[in-house]
């Protein structure tokens, strides 16, 4: 039976990369929340959300389907009661629907999931990891990365490597085909450590696990990796990186620090670009502080920068930084703490045209194509950005 990964209205708690995706396609730990759940299950999974996002992703299937919450994480224990559940049964937590059978006549949208279309519900008594607000994806991504690891290399056979005294802990590594490996230092003891296809690792990285990279990414020369840390794929980084989520085709190719963050698809921090992540004062961060909507983030938070967006060299970014979608950021001093999608410097709004040429010229480095669908995407959240 097709699972279908259904968005909430409280999707917009997950900007800014919410904006630009569904909550499926979020990557933490090794998968995307969708790659996760296809794996853990072996069926097809679709996905709701939005309407000005649903043109890029497959129209739902007829008859009966499986609709799963899509801002939950799949285990093992919840991934059994789903898939034994019956038509019009529906697991409930907290007066929201977790997973549900549709009998397969109803027309679903991301508001009318609710216990009361169901004829049987369940509740839900254990505790679940759920991804509620976007410093969640950092803050899960230790634990998602032993998890996946787990479940991406069962039954399956390692490659041999030769024996170096620079690996601790080798057992705990695991290295796709294609990927190039120079002359590094990679301690397994804290963590896994994962290298995808084509993996590029150059002279002198140094790594510690938990870690991974998705296919295709480069670890530049002399990179400094903490756990937990995951570089999707194609991504190019160097410098010093500690407990972020590069979601993937993102660039943070020279020295300067990024910590306690996660970076969305199509973006490029300039050469020196840092990030704080604890306040001077070692007081608690807190998005939206001083207003009715404020929430305590911990005593570290970074930045969090939506896709498409761009820093220049030097930039500094303060403690909880949100930094909107395709922005292209540049200024003296400290960056605001708060960018609306479509920045330009520090306060001025980009140009449309202008940006979608910029971001077009990006993908192309990548050999990628900027297509009409992103775009249409993109003028959506234009129009609506003041």
């Amino acid at each position: 039976m097709p699972i279908i990964l259904f968005d909430t209205s409280q999707r917009n708690l997950l900007y800014p990369f919410t904006y630009t995706r569904a909550i499926a396609d979020i990557r933490v730990g090794i998968f995307t929340v969708k790659e996760r759940w296809e794996k853990r299950t072996g069926q097809k999974v679709y996905v709701l959300t939005e309407p000005y996002l649903q043109t890029i992703n497959a129209s739902l299937p007829d008859g009966e389907k499986i609709l799963v919450n899509a801002s939950v994480i799949a285990d093992e224990n919840l991934v059994t009661l789903i898939m034994n559940l019956r038509k019009n049964e529906a697991i409930v937590k907290d007066g929201e629907v977790i997973a549900g059978v549709s009998a397969g006549i109803e027309e679903w949208s991301i508001d009318t999931i609710i216990p009361e279309k169901f004829k049987k519900c369940f509740s839900y008594d254990r505790p679940l990891k759920k991804l509620v607000y976007p410093w969640h994806i950092f803050q899960l991504n230790d634990e998602l990365i032993r998890s996946d690891f787990t479940l991406i290399t069962a039954n399956r056979i390692r490659q041999s490597v030769a024996a170096t005294d620079d690996w601790t802990a080798p057992e705990n590594i695991f290295i796709e085909e294609g990927a190039v490996i120079s002359k590094c230092f990679i301690n397994a003891s804290e963590g896994p450590v994962y290298l995808g296809k084509n993996t590029i690792i150059m002279e002198g990285c140094m790594i510690r696990g938990p870690f991974a990279t998705g296919e295709g990414s480069v670890l530049k020369m002399g990179a400094r990796i903490y756990g937990a840390t995951t570089i999707g794929p194609y991504c190019t980084v160097g410098g010093e990186i500690k407990n972020a989520v590069m979601m993937g085709y993102s660039n943070k190719a020279h020295d300067g620090y990024l910590g306690d963050a996660v970076v969305g698809e199509w973006c490029n921090l300039g050469a020196g670009t840092s990030n704080s992540n604890v306040r001077n004062d070692a007081a608690v961060i807190y998005a939206n502080k001083g207003q009715r909507n404020s929430v305590a983030i911990g005593l570290k938070c970074g930045l969090l920068m939506g896709d498409y967006s761009r820093s220049a060299v030097n930039t500094s970014f303060n403690t909880g930084t949100f930094a909107g979608v395709a922005s292209n950021i540049f200024g003296h001093g400290f960056a605001p703490k708060n960018l609306p999608n479509f920045t330009w410097g520090y306060e001025q709004r980009y140009i449309f045209d202008k940006a979608i040429d910029h971001i077009a010229n990006w993908k192309k480095l990548k050999q990628r194509d900027l297509t009409s669908a992103e775009i249409r995407i993109l003028e959506h959240l234009y129009k609506q950005t003041t």
